[in-house]
């Protein structure tokens, strides 16, 4: 079933076409990753969707919704989260503490629901179920900047998590980890698909290989290749992109 349709979606930065008419669909419990050079527009492209800049042209197609144009606050409440290239955690909080203001905001957004005991409990149960799924149990009481690098990515996937996505964004997430916690998070991701829409904006070719289901190829703004990682692999157009046409 789909979940995500995508429809001639360009985005224009003054004189410079960042996306160009990209058509993508995303199925439910797909991973999918986003590849292609610096500069291709795979973040742009994860910001137009996620409401973060607003579409020059072309429609987003959430669930049977056009959510095109539509608040990043209202994307999250429709059920797409993501993560960003650069970590996006509140530093000068603790590890639970971050899950938590953040299961809060997806609950209502404001201390009322604190009025009640019982709600109080709710969230701070999730809050420790999503800790554990992401092996942060043992670090709830850290500060968020004490944590290693590798720490601090999955702190924001479990923000991410804590507003119940049904398709979750992920860009670069193992960016700057070691070789350990890089094969960790590549199997949190596939676990994590098992159950949510998964879209992957990757560079480790390693991790993009072994864990997509279904690969989409950007270059200057447009999708130039779509397939399996086979396919992907044996396509010249992606080759060409990433290491120009030989003479």
């Amino acid at each position: 079933m789909d979940i995500l349709r995508i429809e001639e979606l360009s985005h224009f930065f003054g004189g410079v076409t960042a996306v160009n008419r990209v058509n993508l669909l995303f199925v439910e419990n797909e991973l999918r990753s986003i590849i292609g050079p610096n500069g291709a527009g795979k973040t742009t492209l994860f910001n137009v969707i996620t409401g973060r800049f607003p579409a020059s042209s072309g429609r987003v197609i959430f669930r049977g919704r056009d959510i095109t144009g539509r608040s990043s606050h209202e994307i999250v409440r429709f059920g797409i989260c993501r993560t960003f290239q650069k970590s996006s955690i509140f530093s000068g909080l603790t590890v639970f503490e971050n899950v938590r203001i953040a299961r809060q905001a997806w609950h209502g957004g404001s201390h009322r629901i604190f009025s009640r005991r019982d709600s109080l409990k709710a969230v701070h149960q999730e809050t420790q179920a999503i800790l554990e799924r992401l092996g942060l149990t043992e670090k709830a009481r850290l500060l968020a900047s004490n944590l290693s690098h590798g720490d601090q990515r999955l702190l924001e996937i479990g923000i991410a998590l804590a507003g119940h996505p049904k398709l979750l964004l992920l860009d670069e997430p193992t960016a700057g980890m070691s070789p350990r916690e890089t094969e960790a998070t590549t199997q949190l991701i596939r676990q994590l698909a098992r159950k949510v829409a998964v879209v992957l904006v990757e560079h480790d070719m390693d991790v993009v290989m072994s864990i997509s289901d279904k690969i989409s190829v950007m270059h200057q703004g447009a999708i130039i290749a779509e397939g399996t990682p086979d396919e992907i692999q044996r396509n010249e157009l992606v080759r060409e992109a990433y290491l120009g046409k030989e003479e």
